[in-house]
């Protein structure tokens, strides 16, 4: 189908157009330098440019028309410009419009929350797989069109790669699609106009306070999710989170709760569990999983209740999700000599809390837990004495170390963490800036049946120190060092 201007226009408020708009548009950019002939460019001003800096850049390279919230002083005749309120916004609506809204035609189910959402949202993934569906998934660690691998950039894409891996889901003969929703997506408004079949919350507690500002503030983001979501559309909430019912107070879609504590539409009880295995009840049937944690029961009955509430059967459900793996860097286990190490994500001093409670409730008597933790540079300075202080109170021994520094001095970053100790924790801790040395002092310090946390990395692949990214992974490291 041939994109005009004028069509995909549709919807979108100009506050003034000069220029012809029944003209070709090829393809869509928020990038002067990726922009071609016929290109339509967004003039959008962000947090590190503005993107009407590079008007005339995207003019030379072939754009013809130009979406943006200032004029240039300067016009030229053979150009088209749209002036709006928001560039954001209207590249919201404009991408759903050129891919010709694919959104509408998936059942896409959205999972927000601070914690929990790569795993939820990658497990449904591989559930619906398994149920015989074609499936999408846009998540931190990879994007999947049916069975081909994506490689993941954001938590959530930008409004043109969104619509485009909709519009290439469609014609791979996908059904569902199974999306994470960062609150940085939704307040700059990345998910507007787009049409959910379904929304998941997790829990929320303190985190990107470095981009939100204040707590509040990043609440307001989660909760515009569900605030947008159409009455066609189901909102289920893990009402044991305080935050739980406030997510859902202005929402127009059917409300479901699932919960391990307080009643709700969905229940869960913890059975039996160890490091490896934990038998729940769900629904009246009991069901061993291949996960650990109270954190992990939520994560499963989300999964369990969402395939319910899309119309699949309770016990071939509960069958898959008996099957199902961790994901990649999710309390993923290594083990070797007697000893158990944990490669977790866990960079919010929630999630850490919960992993290393995980971990103590399961754990004997005889055995020690080593914690290696650090914190992301260019990120909220907040949460990293309230990091050290959840991992220096909960565990045995405790390493501060480098994660991703970024722009920032590693050892300002671990002494900002160093702040949080407790006298009575210090002798607990040490500070070893470089992570390989910190994962490999804390295999030698291990005895037999200790249990090693690496957390804060999980999945990824690589350290980004002064803005450049090398080859790092955890699990590769302990593999490495386990055999020396």
């Amino acid at each position: 189908m041939k994109n005009y201007l004028n069509n995909i226009l549709s919807k979108v408020s100009a506050i003034k157009t000069v220029g012809k708009t029944d003209i070709l548009i090829s393809n869509l950019q928020m990038d002067s330098r990726k922009v071609e002939k016929s290109s339509l460019f967004f003039a959008i001003i962000g947090t590190l440019s503005d993107g009407h800096l590079f008007i005339n850049q995207a003019i030379e390279n072939g754009a013809t028309a130009i979406i943006c919230e200032i004029l240039p002083e300067s016009l030229l005749e053979n150009r088209t410009y749209i002036k709006v309120e928001n560039s954001q916004k209207a590249l919201s609506q404009i991408a759903c419009n050129f891919y010709d809204n694919p959104s509408q035609k998936l059942k896409l189910v959205g999972v927000t929350g601070t914690n929990g959402k790569t795993t939820i949202a990658t497990l449904l993934y591989k559930l619906f797989s398994e149920l015989g569906y074609k499936v999408g998934l846009i998540s931190t660690i990879k994007n999947y069109i049916a069975d081909k691998e994506i490689k993941a950039t954001h938590t959530t894409p930008n409004s043109i790669e969104l619509n485009s891996l909709f519009a290439n889901m469609l014609a791979e003969g996908c059904e569902y699609c199974f999306m994470e929703v960062s609150s940085h997506a939704i307040d700059q408004k990345r998910i507007d106009n787009l049409h959910f079949t379904g929304g998941i919350f997790t829990n929320i507690t303190h985190d990107h306070l470095d981009y939100h500002k204040t707590f509040k503030n990043y609440i307001t983001a989660k909760k515009t999710f569900f605030d947008n979501l159409p009455k066609t559309a189901f909102a289920l909430t893990n009402i044991d989170d305080k935050n739980g019912n406030v997510m859902l107070q202005n929402t127009k879609a059917t409300k479901y709760s699932y919960a391990l504590k307080t009643f709700a539409d969905y229940k869960v009880k913890i059975i039996e569990a160890n490091l490896n295995y934990t038998l729940l009840y769900i629904d009246k049937n009991e069901v061993w999983t291949q996960f650990s944690g109270k954190f992990n029961s939520y994560n499963l009955l989300s999964i369990y209740a969402t395939a319910v509430l899309l119309g699949q059967d309770k016990i071939e459900t509960l069958r898959i999700i008996s099957k199902l793996k961790p994901v990649a860097g999710r309390f993923e286990t290594v083990e070797f000599n007697g000893i158990t190490a944990i490669i977790d994500y866990a960079h919010t001093p929630d999630a850490l809390k919960n992993v290393i409670g995980t971990i103590n409730d399961v754990k004997k008597y005889n055995q020690n837990l080593i914690t290696v933790v650090g914190a992301g540079g260019d990120r909220d300075k907040t949460k990293r004495p309230i990091m050290a202080k959840v991992a220096s109170q909960s565990s045995d021994k405790v390493i501060l170390t480098s994660d991703n520094p970024r722009t920032e001095n590693p050892d300002t970053i671990i002494d900002d963490m160093y702040q949080g100790i407790e006298k009575e924790d210090i002798r607990k801790v040490l500070k070893i800036t470089n992570r390989e040395e910190a994962i490999k002092t804390a295999i030698f310090i291990a005895q037999k049946d200790d249990i090693i946390l690496i957390a804060g990395k999980g999945h990824e692949n690589y350290q980004e120190i002064n803005g450049v990214r090398t080859h790092f992974d955890d699990k590769e490291k302990v593999i490495e060092f386990s055999k020396l």
